[in-house]
Formats: C-alpha cells, structure tokens, sequence
C-alpha cells in the first residue's frame, strides 16, 4: 500500500521501518527532520510537510498525546485538509475518547475515514512487530488496513465499528497495566523490608501464580530499580490514567483505584521521575517504606 507515516518517536520509528521492511510504500513525516534519516536510508520516502505524507491510501499517526494529533489532523495543512477523500486515516496513538469521536466526524465531514488502532507492547515489540492491535471502525475500512497491522503485529483485535471503543479498550488496559505495577511495588517492598531477595521473589511469582510477561517485565524492573532509559515516561502513565478517569466520570463510572494511581504518578514526578519509566511508580512503595536496600 502507498502510506504516510507520523510520529517517529521509540513506537513510531520501529513501526514504519517493519512496514518499509513488508514492502509498503512509505512516506514519513516528523517535526525533527534528524528523526526521518535512518527511515530514508531503509527506503522510506520523506515527506517535508504533513500534507506531502497524506497522498496515499492511508495516513498512520503515532503521536504522543491528544494536542500533538489534534494538531497534526485539525490544523491548517493538517490530515483532514490534505487526505484525499475516501483515504483512510488510521490514528495507533494513545489518546482520549473524546477526541477519537471528535475525529471521526471532521474526518466523516470530510468524506475520509478514521480508524482508531492503538496498541499494547512496548518498543521492543514494535521492534519485532510482536505488538497487539485493537482496532475500531468502519469493517471495510478496517479490511482494507489488515496488511499494514500484519507487518506491524502479532494479532489484530476489531473491536467495533465505534473508533472511540478502541480507544477506551487502550486506556482501560493501560490503566490495569498500572495498576499491577503498583500492587507488584507493594508486595516488593514488603518482602524486602523483611530481608527477602527482590528477584528471588519476582522469579518465584512469575513461576507459580503470575506467570504473564507483565509481571515479568515490570517485575523485573521494579526488582533490579532500573527506571532508566524510560520505554514509556510516567508522564505518559499519567495522562493516560487521567484519560482513564475521564471517560469513566463521562459514563459514570467510579474508578477509585484509578484515582489512587493519578495520586501515585503526581507523587512520583513531583519528585523529578517524569522522565523515568512508568515503571518506576513501582519504586514509591520502597520509598515510603524507608527500604534501603540495594539490588545487587
């Protein structure tokens, strides 16, 4: 397929050069120009304005928060003004329900259409195109995009005809996502405090009664307290539970764990971790429990 590619942070580098790598034609776009190069040299093509990157069959978006895509989509030269109509404009990113509905009817408006197919795994399985797709809208539109989420993807979930849903599913697993981070810091710490080998205790839960790669993968984190190089900020975990919490509060729904965990991430940048690892939101328990216990 002839596509256009926006938003080439961790996520978005590594999923437009699997969709070089499958044979697609591919044109990128990023506001730092250094970001496009490597995507160039695989054999991308660059694109110097979004509108340069919305003249194929599909534009993707991998962009950090609602203001970045509301941006790239809405502004003048944007995707709505650029995309030819019947295009389809597929949105992986993050982003608030509120706003995947508010982009679906400019782009309906426009005689385009919009795909919300945001997904879980971190930048490692985008590397491996190992990441899980959730993907909403329109079953035609979505047919139509099957090959680009199989050169991206180990498996494709539609989840309706409502792009909005997508969105919801996302934020509703990123807030379980940390929600198991915060109970594995806990129980870290606890058995810490008593003397207990963090990685012996993570190995022995993945082994019997948790034995999901979330509780390895952050497990292990948490154990060895290697917040750093972030493959997805705390920030982000913020704002995704705020937009969590927004939608539950839009439906009525209470979500007083959820609030817990806002208080949690505000606790943890308010002492300078916004660049960490989300995971580091694991470390909070053995701060508050005064552990001064060092990995080994």
């Amino acid at each position: 397929m002839k596509i256009g590619f926006i938003g080439l942070g961790h996520m978005g580098s590594a999923m437009a050069a699997n969709l070089v790598k499958a044979g697609h034609h591919v044109t990128v776009f990023n506001r730092s120009p250094e970001k496009r190069r490597k995507l160039v040299e695989l054999g991308a093509h660059e694109a110097a304005r979004i509108a340069d990157a919305c003249r194929g069959e599909a534009v993707i978006t991998m962009l950090a928060d609602d203001a970045a895509l509301s941006n790239v989509t809405l502004a003048d030269g944007g995707i709505v003004a650029s995309l030819p109509k019947g295009a389809i404009h597929v949105s992986m990113s993050t982003v608030s329900v509120a706003l995947a509905r508010e982009l679906t009817k400019a782009h309906a408006d426009a005689g385009q259409r919009f795909i919300a197919a945001p997904v879980f795994g971190r930048p490692e399985a985008a590397a491996a195109a190992k990441l899980f797709i959730v993907a909403a809208g329109e079953p035609a539109a979505v047919e139509t995009c099957l090959p680009l989420f199989n050169a991206l993807g180990q498996k494709t979930l539609p989840i309706g005809p409502e792009p909005a849903a997508a969105n919801l599913v996302k934020l509703s697993g990123n807030f379980l996502l940390a929600s198991a981070i915060e109970a594995l810091g806990e129980a870290i710490a606890l058995v810490s405090k008593a003397g207990v080998d963090r990685r012996a205790y993570v190995e022995l839960l993945t082994a019997t009664i948790f034995p999901a790669p979330v509780y390895a993968t952050y497990g292990g984190l948490i154990a060895a307290n290697r917040f750093e190089p972030a493959s997805f900020t705390a920030a982000l975990g913020l704002k995704d539970i705020r937009l969590a919490l927004a939608a539950a509060e839009s439906l009525g729904v209470p979500m007083p764990l959820g609030s817990l965990l806002q208080r949690r991430f505000l606790r943890l940048l308010a002492q300078g971790g916004e660049n960490l690892d989300w995971s580091a939101l694991g470390g909070l328990a053995a701060r508050d429990a005064a552990d001064a216990q060092e990995p080994a």
